[in-house]
C-alpha cells in the first residue's frame, strides 16, 4: 500500500495550492485568447515514437503497453504531440488556432526534485502565425503568469537555425549538429569540462572539437558578435533572431528575456526559436518552463513535408513552479456558513444547505453526533462566519436560529431571511 515512486497524491493545503496556480494560469491563458482543448491520455505507440515526436530521444521514458487487441499504445509524455495530431486531424481548424491544456503526462524517468514520473503540464500553443509576434506574445503571458506568481524569472532564448548556421562555420557535419547542440545545452550543468568530455567522445575531427570550445569560451556574446566572427551576418537563422531581439526590445522585455547562444532544448522538432524559463534568483535550478516554434512536426506527422503549419508553443513545469511556492503561506478556502441539525432535523439541515450552495455560498453540513458546544467551539476556531442552528421546535415552526460567530448574536428567523442575510454579507 505505497504509491508507485515518483507519483503523489495532493490534498489539504497542498492540492489549494496547486488549484490556485491553475487558476492563475487559467486566467492569463484566456485573458490572452486561447481555448481550452483536452487531448488523449493513451495514444498510438507509432505516433508518440516517431522520428517526428519525441523519437529515440523519449524512447526509454515512454510508458509502452499492449491493449487486448494486441496493439501497441504509450502513455502521453507531454501535451505537445497530442495537440499536433489534433491539429492534423481537424484540417476544418480556422487557424490561427490558439488552444491551451492542462493534464496529466508521464516519463518513466530519474526522479528528483521538481521532476517525477506523473506530473501535470500546462501548455498554450497556436498554430497560424509565422512571424516573430507568436513567440513575443507567448513571452509577454510567461512574464505576466509569473508576475502574478510572484516569482521572478529570466527567459532565456536562442534560435536553432541560428545555432546550426555557427556549428557549419565551425566545421560539425551536418548529421552531427542535433547531437553537438544537446551537449551546449548541458552547458549550465557539466560546464566548459563536461562538455569538452562529450566531444570527445563523439566522431569528430580534433580542431572541430577545439573550435567548439572556443565558441564556448565567448564571453556573454551577443547575436550580432558571434555573426562577425563566424561570418554569417546575413542567414536566415541570424535574420530571424536580429528581428525577435529588436521586437522584445520594443515590448520592453529585454531584462526578462536573454538571449543564449548554447541554449537548444532537448527534443528535435524544434525548428526555430526556442526558449526556457528559470528563477531569476539562482535559488531553484530546474527549469519553470520553456518551449518554441516547430514548424514542419504537423505536416511530417500526416506525410505531407511540404505543407508547413507554423507553430509557437510554451509549456509550464507545475511541478517546479509548485517547489517554488510551496512554503509560501496560503489560506485555504472555508465555507461561510455551518449548518448544524439538532436532534431528528437532519433533512431540513440538508434542505438549508441546498437553499445557500443554490445561491453558490459554499455551506457545511455538520454532524450532529458531536456536542452542539465542541461544534460551535470549532466553527469559532476555523473562523467561519455564520452557523445555522435548527432543532426540532424550529424545524416545527419552519424558522431556524442565525449565528454570527465573531460576536455571538443570536436570531430566530426564517430560513429565507437568514439565506438572504448570509448572502448579502457575502457580497454576491
Amino acid at each position: 500500500m505505497q504509491n508507485v515512486k515518483g507519483t503523489y497524491d495532493y490534498v489539504g493545503q497542498e492540492q489549494a495550492v496547486r488549484r490556485k496556480v491553475q487558476s492563475t494560469l487559467r486566467k492569463v491563458f484566456e485573458c490572452y485568447d486561447y481555448t481550452e482543448m483536452e487531448s488523449t491520455i493513451l495514444n498510438e505507440s507509432e505516433l508518440l515514437t516517431s522520428k517526428y515526436a519525441g523519437g529515440e530521444e523519449i524512447l526509454k521514458e515512454m510508458y509502452q503497453l499492449t491493449d487486448q487487441g494486441s496493439r501497441r499504445l504509450g502513455l502521453r509524455y507531454d501535451l505537445t504531440i497530442p495537440f499536433a495530431k489534433v491539429v492534423a486531424l481537424n484540417p476544418s481548424l480556422s487557424q490561427p488556432f490558439r488552444r491551451y491544456e492542462m493534464g496529466k503526462v508521464f516519463r518513466d524517468g530519474p526522479v528528483k526534485r521538481g521532476r517525477l514520473r506523473e506530473f501535470l503540464q500546462c501548455d498554450v500553443d497556436v498554430v497560424g502565425v509565422a512571424g516573430p509576434e507568436a513567440e513575443v506574445e507567448l513571452m509577454q503571458l510567461a512574464a505576466e503568469v509569473f508576475q502574478r506568481l510572484d516569482v521572478p524569472i529570466i527567459l532565456r532564448w536562442n534560435n536553432r537555425s541560428f545555432l546550426g548556421e555557427v556549428l557549419g562555420k565551425i566545421g560539425v557535419p551536418a548529421d552531427m549538429k542535433p547531437s553537438v547542440m544537446l551537449t551546449l545545452d548541458k552547458l549550465d550543468k557539466i560546464g566548459r569540462e563536461g562538455v569538452g568530455q562529450e566531444l570527445a567522445n563523439k566522431a569528430l575531427a580534433p580542431d572541430v572539437c577545439q573550435q567548439v570550445l572556443d565558441f564556448v569560451d565567448l564571453s556573454e556574446p551577443t547575436y550580432e558578435e558571434i555573426s562577425r566572427k563566424y561570418c554569417f551576418e546575413q542567414e536566415q537563422g541570424v535574420q530571424e533572431v536580429r528581428v525577435l531581439e529588436e521586437m522584445i526590445r520594443r515590448v520592453g522585455l529585454q531584462n526578462i528575456c536573454v538571449f543564449d547562444p548554447f541554449l537548444s532544448r532537448g527534443l528535435s522538432f524544434y525548428t526555430g526559436t526556442v526558449y526556457e524559463i528559470f528563477d531569476a534568483t539562482s535559488g531553484f535550478r530546474s527549469s519553470l518552463g520553456g518551449g518554441g516554434r516547430y514548424d514542419a512536426i504537423i505536416g511530417q506527422l500526416v506525410g505531407r513535408d511540404d505543407i508547413i503549419y507554423p507553430t509557437v508553443g510554451l509549456s509550464f513545469g507545475m511541478e517546479s513552479i509548485m517547489e517554488m511556492i510551496r512554503n509560501r503561506p496560503f489560506e485555504l478556502s472555508k465555507p461561510l456558513a455551518v449548518i448544524i441539525p439538532i436532534g431528528e432535523t437532519i433533512p431540513e439541515g440538508l434542505l438549508t444547505a441546498a437553499e445557500l450552495r443554490n445561491r453558490g455560498i459554499r455551506t457545511r453540513l455538520a454532524s450532529n453526533q458531536r456536542k452542539l458546544k465542541k461544534l460551535l467551539a470549532s466553527v469559532s476556531t476555523e473562523g467561519i462566519p455564520y452557523a445555522i442552528l435548527i432543532g426540532e421546535d424550529e424545524a416545527a415552526a419552519g424558522v431556524v436560529r442565525l449565528k454570527r460567530m465573531n460576536d455571538g448574536t443570536e436570531l430566530t428567523i426564517t430560513l429565507q431571511e437568514a439565506v438572504e442575510r448570509i448572502v448579502q454579507s457575502s457580497g454576491s
